[in-house]
């Protein structure tokens, strides 16, 4: 396993990190299997787990406490906050009179007094950088949360959030979580050139695509993932956007096939090559996928191989922009564009 500065926080994480969303309901992972998971990870190095309220509405948090009992000190961790937890209308978002009740529910399903990482879970349009920001600030200053982040912000919005902590000598946020993969790559285009410009953290989610990725996805053979289940419309090779993408999946196995790797090592060691990724966050929802996961731990790509793929995805190209999680408002609501 390698190791990186986590940002300019001085904290050294695995490149792969263990994303924990599939842990509980969502990945149909219990207890005890998402407890050898964790096991499993940390004997092999990785250091940084990875979760979130929203995951499975408290269980994933849940289950990654118990696993990680007795050894917190021996670990990263993280959570993040703003999607609904459930249907009461402020239990969301960004404000501080949501996230101070959110770590205080998160700090109880995982069984600790701190996370190391608190991240904003998506850019909250109705809540002002100020009021996150010091809320924030003051949970550090308490001690439950010792550096907190954003995730999945756009370009703009990263650089308005630095600017805000500037201007009001408030804490800043310290790393970003984008989406990243060899199909999805328009964030080097504008994240990744702001976080390197103000020295954040990158931890990349997806990194092999919801599994387009994985090897289970190719040309010819029935899709069977746990993501098609209940995406269907992302795996649907007859729309055009899709076609594209298996396509490209086919042109990449080849790549993987050449430089004696698989799919999975071609696809985790693209996304921890970029100078700006501190680490990509991988998701088993069983040990096997774990394994073969690790097995990208000490992959390094050659230049041949890394000019092989932008010449089959180019730099800066989504294959799926409307995938993308970071579009700005005025995009999705008509009323937000017109007068």
């Amino acid at each position: 396993m390698q190791y990186r500065t986590l940002g300019r926080t001085g904290v050294q994480v695995s490149t792969l990190a263990l994303g924990a969303m599939n842990f509980g309901a969502i990945g149909r992972t219990s207890q005890d299997e998402a407890t050898a998971i964790v096991d499993a990870a940390l004997e092999a190095g990785i250091n940084l787990i990875d979760t979130a309220d929203m995951y499975g509405q408290g269980e994933s948090e849940e289950l990654v406490g118990k696993a990680i009992a007795g050894r917190r000190d021996d670990l990263v961790l993280a959570t993040k906050a703003t999607m609904p937890m459930g249907d009461e209308r402020n239990h969301q978002g960004s404000s501080r009179r949501w996230l101070v009740t959110a770590l205080d529910d998160s700090l109880r399903r995982l069984g600790v007094d701190y996370v190391d990482l608190y991240q904003i879970h998506r850019w909250d349009p109705s809540t002002s950088d100020e009021e996150t920001l010091s809320a924030l600030t003051d949970l550090q200053r308490a001690g439950k949360i010792r550096s907190f982040g954003s995730s999945t912000f756009p370009a703009y919005r990263i650089v308005q959030a630095q600017w805000a902590a500037r201007e009001h000598h408030l804490s800043r946020y310290v790393t970003e979580q984008p989406s990243y993969s060899m199909l999805q790559r328009g964030i080097e285009a504008h994240v990744l050139p702001v976080t390197e410009e103000y020295g954040l953290g990158v931890l990349a989610w997806s990194p092999l695509a919801s599994g387009w990725l994985s090897g289970a996805v190719r040309a010819g053979q029935e899709i069977s993932t746990s993501r098609s289940v209940f995406a269907p419309e992302r795996f649907d090779t007859t729309l055009p956007y899709n076609q594209a993408r298996l396509d490209a999946v086919e042109q990449l196995a080849k790549v993987a096939d050449e430089a004696g790797l698989t799919l999975i090592q071609l696809a985790l060691g693209f996304v921890t090559a970029h100078p700006a990724v501190t680490s990509a966050l991988i998701g088993p929802r069983t040990l096997d996928h774990l394994h073969s996961q690790l097995a990208a731990a000490d992959t390094v790509l050659s230049p041949d191989v890394l000019d092989a793929i932008d010449a089959i995805v180019a730099p800066g190209i989504d294959l799926a922009a409307h995938e993308k999680f970071d579009t700005p408002p005025a995009l999705l609501e008509p009323s937000l564009r017109r007068r």
